[in-house]
């Protein structure tokens, strides 16, 4: 434990649990369904409202053998492959055997997919794989569908909630354990301000952390706060600086930031052509699967061409579709584009690369459990091993299915007791964090989209870790200063104080990796080196705050320790 905490009131109330998950998306939700069918008293805190989490934002849809001729060995070679060396094999064969049937539980619990005349389940192909393997919902809803699904599910079970709820930081007893979260509940409700769950079992699904970016595909709420809850709570992250952008998404202009709507996959799935000004494809003699190679080939040649062509975006060309086609298949893509002022039907869509994905973060082992004892990481906050450098398309919503009933699984096994947290959370426990002002949140943005964007190089990276660590030590000096100009706790200031702890740890293993692979693409190092970087980067943080990075000797995972 690192005694590190965010400055806050003391808990003003309390609530005790057998398990407390922390985020709705498809992850979070799965597994407190799987817990509370278990017997387990279970507590989901969520940021927004239940619905409101990444998986409603998925257009694309959810991989899974499930096709005739498909086999679970064709997925895991497609996910080794576009992991670039780095997946961990029996991480991935685990979610490609038991994906499959987790997606018909899906159904069970009551998501509609889409089906073809025959009444089977209509698959279809994105980046990366050779099979029609996508399952997909209202044509490009499939998020908001299982989204729907789970809510339903879980209002049906009757599960406590607690909504409008930004969690704060691990509780844990006197041996180390974990014993539940602190958390600020916004608005008034039945519970208000900053309480406590208590419970030996905590879940982390927070989603990702999107927003250290100024364009991303994340919504508001994706701040990186489960990885920066982790790293305070002693917890090991892994591949960071795995960051996956989406190569097509709608290109608003040069200075909108924040949310952008995407652009699936999927429509180049359908057929869609990359294109320049002059409507040339350039991803044609890139790569064997042109449109459809794995993202991150796609999104540098996107950038590539950019820079050749001194332009801000490239152009996605499917008006060979037809009007009916795009209104049947993709009516959200549609809508989006047209309340920008772009019709699809008649024109190609401007498109650039944006944040949207990251395939690293807390370092679980296969039962989901992280290096603190009772603290489980579910989702795109954790790091399985599955994704390596860099994400499959669509393999996300399984990897948080099938994760999650493992999760479920382990502690419906070990059902362990409940404890007393050590001590109070109050105003920052033993090491209080110096809180960041909320203007700052703009700073740290535009600070990673220049030095730690879609391009890196070491002078780039060494520019961004310099003025990150410029704001972390003046906010130390701030708490230090004897008549200090402090930030006020509240959720903008927790929420970009998690922000600069995610980026300054993202950098600090950007740095460290001198080679090109996957998602990471260093200018400067434009080659793959196996033989000294087929490693994992793990880091933790010192008690000082420094984020302390280790390379592992191989590219297997380290076991997670200690034993829980």
């Amino acid at each position: 434990m690192t005694g590190i905490r965010l400055t806050a009131p003391a808990p003003g109330w309390a609530i005790d649990a057998d398990v407390v998950v922390v985020g709705s998306g498809v992850a979070g939700l799965t597994t407190a369904l799987r817990c509370a069918a278990a017997g387990l008293d279970t507590v989901v805190v969520t940021k927004a409202r239940l619905d409101d989490g990444s998986t409603r934002w998925a257009q694309g849809g959810i991989a899974a053998a499930l096709g005739e001729g498909d086999t679970p060995e064709q997925h895991l070679a497609d996910t080794l492959v576009a992991g670039a060396g780095l997946c961990d094999e029996e991480a991935v064969r685990t979610l490609v055997t038991e994906g499959p049937d987790a997606v018909r539980r899906l159904i069970t619990t009551g998501a509609h997919f889409d089906t073809t005349d025959s009444g089977d389940i209509a698959l279809t192909r994105e980046g990366g794989h050779h099979r029609r393997r996508i399952a997909h919902a209202g044509g490009d809803a499939t998020g908001a569908e299982i989204s729907r699904a789970l809510v339903e599910a879980v209002r049906a079970a009757a599960l406590r909630i607690i909504e409008n709820a930004l969690v704060l930081d691990l509780l844990t007893d006197a041996e180390g354990r974990t014993a539940g979260v602190s958390l600020h509940v916004m608005g008034e409700g039945q519970h208000d301000g900053v309480g406590a769950v208590r419970a030996p079992s905590v879940v982390l699904a927070t989603g990702g952390m999107g927003q250290v970016f100024s364009a991303t595909t994340n919504p508001s709420v994706s701040t990186g706060d489960g990885v920066a809850l982790a790293l305070r709570a002693g917890a090991e992250v892994s591949d960071l600086e795995f960051v996956q952008f989406h190569p097509t998404v709608l290109f608003l202009g040069a200075d909108s930031e924040g949310q952008q709507p995407l652009v699936s996959e999927a429509v180049r799935g359908e057929g869609a052509h990359l294109v320049d000004a002059s409507g040339t494809r350039f991803m044609l003699g890139q790569h064997e699967l042109a449109e459809l190679a794995p993202r991150d080939i796609v999104a540098k040649a996107i950038t590539r061409r950019m820079h050749e062509h001194g332009t801000e975006h490239m152009y996605l060309d499917a008006r060979h579709f037809g009007a009916a086609m795009w209104e049947q298949r993709f009516p959200t893509i549609l809508a989006a584009c047209r309340a920008h002022g772009i019709d699809p039907v008649t024109e190609p869509v401007p498109v650039a690369p944006a944040a949207h994905y990251a395939s690293g973060g807390i370092r679980t082992d296969l039962r989901g459990r992280t290096t603190v004892p009772g603290l489980y990481a579910c989702g795109e906050v954790a790091c399985t091993g599955v994704h390596g450098a860099n994400r499959l398309a669509s393999n996300s919503l399984l990897e948080g299915l099938v994760f999650a009933e493992r999760i479920a699984a382990d502690i419906a096994e070990t059902r362990p007791p409940r404890t007393e947290p050590a001590e109070a959370a109050s105003e920052g426990g033993d090491d209080p964090v110096a809180l960041i002002a909320p203007e700052t949140r703009t700073a740290i943005q535009r600070i990673m989209t220049r030095g730690a964007g879609v391009l890196r190089s070491a002078a780039s990276l060494a520019t961004a870790a310099e003025e990150l660590e410029a704001l972390h030590r003046s906010a130390a000096a701030d708490a230090d200063d004897p008549d200090p100009k402090l930030a006020v706790p509240g959720v903008d200031t927790w929420e970009v104080t998690n922000l600069l702890l995610v980026s300054r740890v993202l950098v600090a293993a950007a740095r460290e990796r001198e080679e090109t692979r996957g998602c990471h693409w260093r200018e400067d190092r434009p080659g793959r080196d196996d033989e000294h970087w087929r490693r994992h980067l793990v880091v933790r943080i010192a008690p000082d705050r420094t984020p302390v990075v280790h390379r592992t000797e191989t590219a297997a995972f380290p076991p997670v320790r200690p034993a829980h």
